[in-house]
């Protein structure tokens, strides 16, 4: 188990939570393996199907404990909650931001911040490990670039120019982004990105983790109590989760892209995982499909320390520390939303 931010994250698989007095049980085939005082708990998470009793259930509900279970693979089941007081305040939050866009830009900016630092200190490794293996003037002038760009961000008052900046910055990164495919370089190649359909076996694999991140994301928002589906940088869409989008901005680059670079450096992948359709869209095969999502699995395990709490943590539960930091800010205990800043 993780205590983060008053919130305890049960990881492990079978564990059976239970009430002893006024604390938590964890139960594994009837063996205590955990306890720990619920009275500075704000939630809990368990990933698992084993589930919790009737009794810790309604204690957590009586003093607005959410208990959160998820899938072994972090998709959202299901959320236990008492009287709604706290929810619905922080959704009010959030609805009012999302409705006006001269206050969404004030958080948005904070994501694209993310995304284009990590952006840049992915292009400042590369020149760092591999300056023999890429082109290091261009990738310093892109960095500069992206420096640049971030100093407008942080100014921007617009969502619609922030979009554009957005836009700027991406196209620059991705410049860089095929000369990091460091082998198997005649059938993993990135000029572009594309989505509907994915023309080429790169875009397939960044189409399949920006997926799964993005779902990631939306269970580790709900279970904080946002709506994942109202966002401030993505505008409201049916079916879109808009605020998940938000939110894995600054988790692209050092979270799916540097796993989708791994996986064909290492030739985890090959070409044989793929195979392209009458349309042109190329797919992975069912095979590599399970590989990759092993893969992904474990990449969940790695240790890292988040940068803003200075804790060593799961990259599976860095989404759920940023859905806790929004929390955070949205309910006025932050000043402004702390970006995930990789480095």
């Amino acid at each position: 188990m993780k205590r983060l931010l008053n919130t305890l994250y049960v990881t492990q698989p079978d564990i059976y939570l239970s009430l002893d007095g006024d604390n938590i049980v964890l139960l594994k085939e009837q063996e205590k393996v955990g306890r720990l005082p619920l009275h500075n708990l704000e939630s809990i998470v368990a990933f698992g199907y084993t589930g919790a009793s009737p009794a810790l259930m309604g204690y957590c509900a009586e003093r607005n404990i959410a208990i959160t279970f998820m899938t072994m693979s972090g998709r959202f089941l299901a959320r236990v909650i008492g009287q709604s007081k706290g929810n619905v305040v922080l959704r009010k939050k959030q609805y009012l931001i999302s409705a006006d866009e001269s206050l969404s830009v004030k958080t948005a900016r904070n994501f694209i911040i993310g995304k284009i630092y990590n952006h840049k200190w992915i292009i400042e490794r590369m020149t760092r490990d591999y300056p023999l293996r890429i082109n290091v003037a261009e990738f310093k002038e892109i960095s500069g670039q992206l420096s640049s760009i971030i100093l407008d961000v942080r100014a921007c008052e617009d969502l619609e120019r922030l979009r554009g900046l957005e836009g700027q910055a991406a196209f620059s990164y991705n410049k860089a982004l095929g000369q990091m495919i460091l082998q198997q370089t005649d059938d993993f190649y990135f000029r572009s990105r594309s989505r509907r359909p994915p023309l080429d076996n790169m875009n397939a694999m960044l189409s399949l983790a920006y997926t799964l991140l993005a779902n990631d994301m939306a269970a580790a928002l709900e279970a904080v109590g946002l709506d994942a589906y109202v966002g401030f940088l993505h505008r409201d869409r049916p079916g879109r989760a808009s605020l998940a989008l938000d939110v894995m901005e600054e988790l692209r680059g050092v979270y799916a892209d540097k796993f989708v670079l791994t996986l064909i450096n290492k030739k985890i992948v090959n070409k044989d995982d793929f195979y392209t359709k009458e349309n042109g869209a190329v797919l992975m095969t069912d095979e590599a499909r399970k590989k990759f999502l092993a893969a992904w699995q474990n990449k969940k395990q790695e240790k890292i320390e988040h940068p803003y709490l200075g804790e060593k943590i799961s990259w599976g539960l860095v989404p759920h520390a940023q859905a806790l930091l929004l929390a955070r800010y949205l309910r006025g205990d932050l000043d402004e939303y702390p970006p995930f800043l990789w480095k």
